[in-house]
């Protein structure tokens, strides 16, 4: 009796080479997740996001700093543990404490100088701080820089060269479009001078191309787990744009940010196909 042929595998990016593939699919594949403990803190991660709108509406402005904070740790555990399942432990805390120490060291010289991102400064809102940046900063780089290196090499299909750190870069500075304008308006950071996107000067997202690419470049991460930290990139995607649509009245930064990181998106869902 003949077997039937399995599909043919794209070896370049992992991806079935079928033209009936799609993205959602590949991501859902059982032997892609580790398993339930995985699951579960997948589905506290969403709670917590899903939470966050209605913690702040019902408590109001005092309950933003503490919620977002929750939110951050949080994220920033689960980005941690896709990356300790594949990495393991150790090479996993190198990438963490290099994310971690570069990234603060950026925000300081960048609040302190004003390259490269423009002139701002943190408010105490957010707090400890170390050096007037809140430590919890470098925090939220590295929760949303693991996902970007995924949804660029699921966009470009490379997992290093000079493609993938430019993909990797704009794909983390399509996040700021959400957050730059939602985090000003809630008071913990403030520009000196306004800028043409929504308040930001542009100058801001050319610094954080530059930093992301920078640190994507010295931390060369191969062999990513692509499709949890991809989910978490479509979960922010899809969220952040409900959220500034419906609860926080940002609909422009809700439409640009929609676009920005929906590019990268549909990127590896074509590249799926």
């Amino acid at each position: 009796m003949l077997k039937k042929p399995s599909p043919t595998i794209n070896r370049r990016n992992n991806l079935p080479a079928s033209g009936k593939t799609k993205l959602l699919a590949w991501l859902a594949e059982p032997g892609r997740w580790p398993g339930y403990p995985y699951l579960l803190l997948f589905a506290g991660w969403l709670q917590v996001l899903i939470a966050l709108p209605l913690v702040i509406l019902v408590w109001g402005q005092a309950a933003t700093a503490p919620t977002v904070t929750v939110n951050v740790l949080v994220q920033s555990l689960l980005v941690l543990t896709i990356l300790r399942q594949a990495w393991g432990a150790r090479r996993t805390a190198i990438t963490a404490a290099m994310v971690v120490g570069l990234t603060w060291a950026i925000e300081f010289v960048g609040s302190t100088t004003g390259l490269p991102f423009g002139r701002y400064s943190y408010t105490e809102v957010l707090q400890p701080q170390l050096g007037h940046v809140p430590l919890l900063i470098p925090l939220a780089w590295l929760m949303m820089l693991p996902p970007a290196w995924a949804a660029a090499y699921l966009a470009n299909g490379r997992r290093t060269g000079w493609r993938f750190v430019l993909f990797s870069a704009l794909a983390l500075t399509a996040w700021d479009l959400f957050i730059d304008p939602q985090m000003v308006r809630w008071g913990f950071w403030v520009w000196a001078e306004p800028g043409l996107y929504f308040g930001i000067p542009l100058l801001n997202f050319a610094g954080w191309a530059l930093s992301g690419a920078l640190i994507t470049a010295l931390a060369r991460p191969a062999n990513l787990p692509a499709a949890p930290l991809m989910f978490v990139f479509v979960v922010t995607w899809l969220l952040q744009t409900l959220g500034q649509l419906i609860f926080w009245q940002l609909p422009g930064p809700a439409l640009c940010g929609f676009v920005g990181m929906g590019l990268f998106v549909w990127l590896a869902y074509r590249r799926g196909k």
